[in-house]
């Protein structure tokens, strides 16, 4: 039985970079490999396009964010069809985040009273 997982992917100063031809070629194997298995997926805006939403005391409070002090950024996700996170994760290693930066495989799961 098959599972769903969001894959996030997120930059890295230590990350490996890699030529914009090779990271396309990357990306295309990744996808035609797993076209069976991937759901929605998208890049997203960087950090000056972001905001950081709470609420406090009933008060909603947006502010601009991420904070200087973050060292990597969201920069993408992915929902993935996996018969486990190990699974998954050997999948990812395909993808041109994982040398660049970091990708994190998170099983999705239901809430306790659904």
């Amino acid at each position: 039985m098959t599972e769903k997982f969001l894959v996030i992917h997120m930059t890295e100063s230590t990350g490996t970079p890699i030529p914009e031809d090779e990271d396309r070629r990357m990306l295309d194997a990744w996808a035609q490999a797993g076209r069976d298995r991937l759901g929605q997926g998208s890049m997203v805006g960087g950090p000056e396009q972001a905001k950081s939403v709470m609420v406090r005391e009933g008060r909603t409070i947006v502010t601009d964010g991420p904070f200087p002090e973050f060292k990597e950024w969201f920069a993408g996700f992915d929902l993935v069809d996996g018969e486990s996170v190990e699974d998954v994760a050997a999948y990812m290693a395909q993808h041109p985040s994982a040398p660049q930066g970091r990708i994190l495989v998170l099983p999705l799961v239901e809430h306790p009273w659904e």
